[in-house]
């Protein structure tokens, strides 16, 4: 027998269905709540509301669990590469060698961007922030590519995806190249995916550029390790302006907006901003943390703790070591990573934030490689959004094809009642 429960309003009962998904999360239906009732409910900024059903990513909070369509992310940052998690996400199992090799070499076909692309990236500023000439680049591909996506055609769509997944990597270097001043580099379809946006940022025509192994292994587990978090700020934006059946580079668009938020995709740059903020200010860590324990001072730890896991972030786990690699390997001298080193040792031993679960999260982690890598803090979004473009096509993917409705919230209103108009000499 289905479940279902009861609300009562104004001496009236009512029942609604329950639904459980997969891994026992218990929802109650309440599609007909205003048909039934005339009430609504009210959830600003939907803590507690499910705006959809979804087969992609199952995320615990509490039990520190992220995983891709059943497979946990331990073991696709440990032994996949972030195409085949790419692949994963959007087309729901892992690929075979053929598909992968397929897919890799169908990318290669849509890395060339139009020459016209340059016109419009030449009318910004060299001042212009990274994220949003991504996000305006982003759009521009829609002028490009105007014929719309027929989302049950499965080649129409697949070799939608190839073109964003070929195209946005290479527009996302371009914005690095405008603001440094430098020619805009192309695609090297000799080489991998996370391979081309080393060399794609940081080639110049002087001389070849050579990549690190450990660099680069770092960078593609960031990017599986960002592909998707469930119905966050910005993958939530991309299924609600996909919803009013907006294309795929539209929708893609605003997501890369909604990340570019200080309270969403600029966390690692916030992490990066607090340590030079120490530094500048006599380099003192011991001074910091009793800041960051006093409720009566501003100051905050920016990159420990996370707002949806309450124990610890599994991705930090993870990136952790990556991190150590890349220092190691690079054998950079920077006082910010000095300091950052000295804040993880008190987060991981100082009773006060393991209490807490104040643990050093992915931001914390990503913050500080992209800083070793010689990423501009600028340019840390960007990373963000190139990691998380697999996920928001997956979600827009999933959207379209389950037929959601277009997105429309409701709302309480609490403004003025019924006003006479006075003629402005009345007023």
């Amino acid at each position: 027998m289905s479940k279902t429960a009861t609300l009562e309003l104004d001496g009236n009962k009512y029942e609604f269905p329950v639904v459980v998904g997969t891994e026992n999360e218990v929802a109650i239906d309440i599609a007909k709540l205003r048909g039934a009732t005339g009430a609504i409910t009210i959830d600003p900024g939907y803590k507690n509301t499910g705006s959809c059903s979804s087969a992609i990513t199952f995320l615990d909070g509490e039990k520190g669990i992220l995983r891709y369509r059943g497979y946990a992310i331990e073991d696709l940052a440990e032994k996949a590469d972030f195409l085949e998690v790419a692949y994963l996400l959007i087309f729901e199992e892992l690929p075979t060698a053929s598909q992968l090799e397929k897919f890799e070499n169908d990318i290669r076909k849509h890395t060339l961007v139009n020459e016209e692309m340059k016109n419009i990236i030449d009318g910004f500023p060299k001042t212009a922030h990274p994220m949003g000439v991504l996000s305006s680049l982003t759009s521009a591909l829609t002028a490009f590519n105007p014929k719309s996506v027929d989302v049950n055609n499965d080649k129409e769509l697949y070799e939608a995806v190839c073109k964003t997944l070929g195209k946005f990597l290479v527009i996302a270097t371009w914005t690095y190249r405008k603001r440094m001043g430098y020619p805009l580099n192309y695609y090297d379809n000799t080489k991998g995916y996370v391979e081309n946006f080393m060399r794609l940022m940081f080639e110049l025509p002087t001389g070849p550029y050579k990549t690190d192994k450990k660099v680069v292994d770092a960078l593609d587990k960031l990017f599986i390790l960002h592909a998707d978090h469930e119905q966050n700020c910005s993958t939530s934006t991309v299924r609600i302006v996909g919803s009013s059946h907006a294309g795929l580079f539209a929708s893609i668009s605003a997501g890369v907006s909604a990340l570019w938020g200080p309270l969403h995709g600029g966390a690692n740059q916030a992490v990066l901003e607090m340590l030079q903020e120490i530094h500048d200010n006599g380099g003192d860590v011991a001074k910091y943390v009793l800041k960051a324990k006093d409720k009566e001072d501003s100051f905050r730890l920016m990159g420990f703790g996370h707002r949806v896991y309450k124990n610890f972030d599994p991705r930090a786990t993870i990136i952790k070591k990556a991190a150590n690699d890349v220092l190691e390997a690079l054998g950079v001298d920077d006082p910010l990573l000095d300091i950052a080193r000295q804040l993880e040792k008190v987060a991981l031993e100082d009773e006060y934030f393991k209490a807490r679960n104040l643990y050093p999260n992915v931001d914390f982690y990503s913050g500080i490689i992209y800083r070793a890598m010689g990423i501009p803090v600028e340019m840390f979004t960007v990373l963000f959004a190139i990691g998380r473009l697999p996920g928001w096509i997956a979600q827009w993917k999933e959207m379209r094809l389950n037929g959601e409705p277009i997105g429309r919230p409701r709302q309480v209103y609490t403004g003025y009642n019924a006003r006479a108009f006075k003629s402005v000499n009345e007023r």
